[in-house]
């Protein structure tokens, strides 16, 4: 080879490696690394917490794994959730567009393996469960998900005519249909409510008008109320109803009277939460834990937390998930497009409703759920799939930095465009 071709070749070699480069740079340029932060972070908290309030249950229950075996189960699905929402972000969040109606039936066609088929497993006395080969979730958790992939391509989809009746009626048809499949064959009130109220959340930022807000105002403020009312006038008639949901009300009308039965879990959330005071006893050192409180790892967890590091231990989580959904919401609001914004405001939704209803219940204001912590309590399918949610709002918040960084180098301001 000549000195002539030699010095080609490198200056082609040196060219690709400059490209590389800039395209490593280009991508660390459009991420979210605040979001990433704080999710790290809540991820990181989880484990640790985790491990502090299942340990001595593990060693208890699961004596070949020892006190590590839930960490470190929960370890593995953490890793593979970061890996799966490092894999959506990259995917432009346009492309799940088409398969958005696809999801959507996909994840009822799932929940009525479990209630239809033997596939369905139940797990502490609830069929929510679907075993296929070694794996094993809940396929409700794929409803949510398609829940925010779904609406936003309806509503782009009827345009103007969501305008009329008949349009919000197909729409709000849709939504009410999987919330109630997530009910009926899943058996889980609570996970439908939370699909419920993505999908008409998402229904109301696209339709702004003030007598739908307040409507739905009012029928949310107005159900749980009368259904206490309700409650408490009819206790005595509702305790001769052999169902699991009605005892929940009852047991939460009256805990004291079922304290060493169904109430011993929330009842004993509540006193390591006051036993916490403004502190905490220390990471590692809550009393309650020590199988007192069933499953302290999985929704009961903000219990320990307050009890290991008191109110300000709370106050500093409840403070990282006002700023998770403060991105959330920043994001939706200056996303480039209708879809990018839709998709963020559900997930905004998704966390904040979860957020909402665990802490409500471990402080015995509602009845129990079964709703877990995001990001902090126990339970692979869960982070999977939030991660995943997580994955498609980095994409959008990608999108963002893209388009502020083309209005930079030409020195024009895009507006976004306006909804079709």
């Amino acid at each position: 080879m000549s000195a002539l071709e030699q010095t080609n070749t490198k200056k082609k070699m040196h060219r690709k490696k400059q490209k590389k480069r800039r395209s490593a740079s280009r991508i660390g340029e459009h991420y979210d690394f605040q979001l990433w932060a704080i999710i790290i972070i809540l991820i990181a908290l989880g484990l640790i917490m985790l491990y502090s309030a299942s340990s001595y249950e593990a060693i208890l229950d699961q004596p070949d794994g020892g006190d590590m075996f839930y960490f470190m189960r929960q370890l593995k699905n953490s890793l593979v959730a970061i890996a799966v929402a490092i894999v959506v972000s990259v995917i432009d969040y346009h492309r799940w567009q088409k398969f958005s109606f696809a999801a959507y039936i996909g994840s009822i066609v799932l929940m009525g393996l479990v209630k239809f088929t033997p596939l369905g497993i139940e797990v502490y006395g609830a069929k929510r469960w679907l075993r296929l080969g070694p794996l094993s979730f809940q396929p409700s958790e794929t409803a949510k998900l398609a829940m925010i992939l779904f609406v936003p391509y309806l509503i782009l989809r009827y345009g103007k005519n969501l305008i009329s009746k008949k349009g919000r009626r197909i729409v709000l048809g849709l939504i009410v249909f999987q919330s109630f499949c997530a009910y009926w064959m899943t058996e889980n009130l609570s996970t439908a409510l939370i699909i419920l109220a993505i999908g008409v959340a998402m229904l109301g930022v696209a339709y702004p008008k003030k007598s739908y807000v307040v409507l739905l105002s009012s029928l949310s403020l107005g159900i749980p109320v009368l259904s206490v009312f309700f409650a408490r006038v009819f206790k005595d008639q509702l305790a001769t109803i052999d169902d699991f949901r009605i005892a929940r009300v009852l047991v939460w009308l009256e805990p004291e009277k079922y304290m060493n039965k169904e109430s011993f879990q929330v009842l004993q959330g509540l006193y390591a939460i006051g036993s916490g005071g403004i502190f905490g006893k220390g990471l590692g050192n809550s009393a309650q834990k020590l199988a007192t409180i069933p499953e302290a790892q999985n929704d009961m967890i903000f219990s320990i937390i307050c009890e290991e590091f008191g109110l300000f231990g709370a106050v500093c989580l409840l403070m990282m998930f006002g700023y998770l959904l403060y991105r959330l919401f920043w994001i939706s609001t200056h996303a480039p497009d209708f879809y990018g914004s839709m998709i963020a405001a559900g997930v905004f939704v998704h966390v904040a409703v979860q957020v909402v209803l665990n802490i409500c219940v471990v402080l015995a204001v509602i009845p129990t759920t079964g709703v877990s912590l995001p990001f902090v309590s126990y339970g692979g399918t869960s982070v999977i799939f939030l991660m995943m949610e997580i994955g498609l709002v980095l994409s959008v918040s990608g999108r963002i930095r893209i388009r502020d960084r083309k209005s930079e180098n030409t020195g024009d301001i895009e507006e976004r465009p306006a909804r079709e």
